[in-house]
């Protein structure tokens, strides 16, 4: 018997998966790419011609994508690199509570979550200031490969604010 036979789906997951495969040759400046496990936009790239014995190569430089930290590969052109999905989504700020956890609402299906802290940069800084100030805030969160993280706010003008 397996292990879905007996109705158990527990383990069951959707499918989807954190990264996909890309050609080398295929990826742009701006876009993404996981270098060394790490999901990363690409801000350099550099074609070396091919060699002697072997492929053209494409040498990498992105920023991660939450700590900012500089990153850098090399591939041949055609073999497939790993690329993060990444998913932008915009929520209301509803709180801050005494633990610096952030309520936030999803704008389109209006659900409520309480998982994210307040970032410890310019970003969370501001969000603080502004939030105590009494403004209506929409908080922009990066996801990618199991992490999220609030990259970027702005004062919800559709308020009145």
């Amino acid at each position: 018997m397996t292990d879905f036979e007996d109705g158990d789906f527990a383990g069951a997951h959707s499918g989807a998966s954190e990264t996909y495969p890309m050609q080398c040759s295929s990826l742009r400046k701006n876009g993404h790419v996981m270098i060394k496990g790490h999901p990363c936009k690409i801000v350099e790239m550099n074609f070396s011609k091919t060699g002697k014995h072997g492929h053209a190569k494409v040498h990498f430089v992105g920023l991660d994508i939450f700590t900012g930290k500089k990153c850098d590969d090399i591939c041949p052109s055609t073999h497939n690199m790993e690329v993060p999905n990444v998913k932008r989504v915009d929520y209301q700020l509803v709180g801050v509570s005494d633990d610096n956890y952030l309520s936030l609402m999803n704008e389109s299906t209006k659900e409520l979550r309480w998982d994210l802290k307040v970032p410890d940069d310019e970003v969370g800084a501001k969000l603080l200031s502004d939030f105590n100030a009494g403004k209506d805030i929409l908080c922009t969160v990066l996801k990618a490969c199991k992490q999220e993280v609030v990259i970027a706010i702005k004062i919800d003008t559709a308020k009145g604010n």
